[in-house]
């Protein structure tokens, strides 16, 4: 006699399950930062402040740092971990790997951050600020867990392409915001520390190919390699990314998943749930009470140059491209997708938070005169980013849609519509 188990999923079960879903990541994001800018800006922000400020660490390896440091360069290393995986899964069997299929949403990401550096800078320079040229990376990035998140909440009934559409797009942004933050933001590089961590992370991938990949190997390996990042020079967050990347994305060793699924769904629960959140937290923690004011924070032309790149350039680099590439190529949009639903990608591409947050940090350190506008500048385009996905997303649900949204000459097939139960174990 056959028997089922019944049993209902434990507590353990069920939150990694919330956690791992599309929305939940956005949610804890908005709430994590939320906190920080209330608290910074309460009669309480002086303990705020020496919170962020709080050193911890061993001074001997030059890890003694702030706790907003540890959250920047450490728990973020994280989440840059999940995009390797991410990105390794996507170039051997997912959307990337075939140049003809990504072709549209790689050149459209190209686009979306082409723009919005070009309005950086021309809104800086028009101002006269070219002191704060460094940041003219900052409103070229997407923040992946929270773009998918408002996708996911008011893009119910629109075709799941849709948001493949926008993880491929996410995707590739992410990589060259990756390649970005390597190039243009190291000041100096320190080559036996970088071989290292090199060295490191050429151990980690040969262990992680073993049949049996310990935890408690694997995990001292990824520490060196990190470490040793530090204190090369380049950013630590880059050793996370090289690690997600050597994971294996096909079966071995007679396996059912790929490796970098299974990594994922143990390690993004942890990125998701308590990385970015902490991250955000930090972040956002802008005091616009005292001193001079909010009006003299909101009054420098970095914040007009980041909102305006966010949600101008990214909406214009993403919709603009796309057309001309449909129009003057053979190339096409994939499947249920038309040129109208690039509006609202547009704008989701716009939600920039994590990583321009972190590109924010490293343009303008602490103290210095455009710090706290950029951070400012980089919630207020993600707002207004964000809101204006949001309607546009409800607006193409609520109209009728073409047999061939393409316009490829062939009824569209993959027209599954989004749920809202997505998660990222499942991409």
């Amino acid at each position: 006699m056959t028997t089922f188990d019944t049993r209902e999923p434990g507590f353990g079960t069920r939150l990694r399950e919330w956690v791992l879903r599309d929305t939940t990541a956005g949610i804890l994001l908005i709430v994590a930062a939320a906190i920080g800018l209330i608290w910074a800006n309460t009669p309480w922000r002086e303990a705020y402040t020496a919170l962020s400020e709080t050193v911890v660490g061993p001074e001997s390896l030059h890890l003694d740092l702030s706790l907003a440091k540890w959250a920047a360069d450490g728990l973020l290393a994280i989440f840059f971990f999940t995009v390797g995986l991410e990105l390794k899964h996507e170039f051997v069997a997912g959307s990337l790997r075939s140049l003809r299929l990504a072709a549209v949403p790689i050149l459209a990401a190209v686009g979306g951050m082409i723009m919005p550096a070009i309005i950086f800078v021309g809104v800086v320079v028009a101002f006269g600020a070219t002191e704060a040229l460094h940041g003219w990376a900052i409103p070229t990035a997407t923040d992946i867990a929270f773009a998918v998140a408002v996708l996911a909440i008011f893009g119910k009934g629109l075709p799941k392409a849709l948001r493949l559409f926008l993880l491929t797009l996410a995707v590739v942004d992410d990589l060259l915001a990756i390649i970005i933050i390597a190039v243009f933001y190291t000041a100096a590089i320190h080559g036996l520390w970088l071989g290292v961590s090199l060295a490191a992370v050429a151990a980690f991938a040969f262990v992680v190919r073993t049949r049996r990949a310990r935890w408690w190997i694997l995990i001292p390996i990824a520490l060196v390699a990190w470490a040793a990042m530090h204190a090369s020079g380049v950013h630590a967050t880059i050793a996370g990314v090289l690690l997600g990347f050597v994971v294996p994305a096909v079966a071995i060793h007679g396996e059912h998943h790929a490796r970098t699924h299974d990594y994922v769904e143990k390690v993004a629960p942890f990125s998701n749930g308590i990385a970015l959140p902490v991250f955000a937290f930090f972040s956002a923690g802008v005091t616009l009470v005292g001193g001079d004011g909010p009006l003299a924070v909101l009054g420098q032309p970095v914040v007009l140059a980041i909102t305006g790149g966010l949600v101008v350039g990214k909406l214009v680099g993403v919709m603009g491209t796309t057309a001309l590439v449909t129009r003057l190529t053979p190339l096409r949009l994939p499947d249920a997708i038309g040129l109208r639903d690039l509006m609202p990608i547009g704008f989701l591409t716009g939600i920039g938070f994590t990583v321009s947050l972190l590109i924010a940090e490293l343009s303008y350190p602490a103290g210095s005169d455009q710090s706290d506008g950029a951070r400012i500048a980089v919630l207020l385009g993600t707002i207004i980013a964000a809101t204006l996905a949001a309607l546009s997303l409800r607006w193409s649900a609520s109209r009728a849609r073409s047999r061939d949204m393409n316009e490829d000459g062939l009824p569209d097939v993959d027209t599954a519509p989004i749920t809202g139960d997505e998660n990222w174990a499942d991409d």
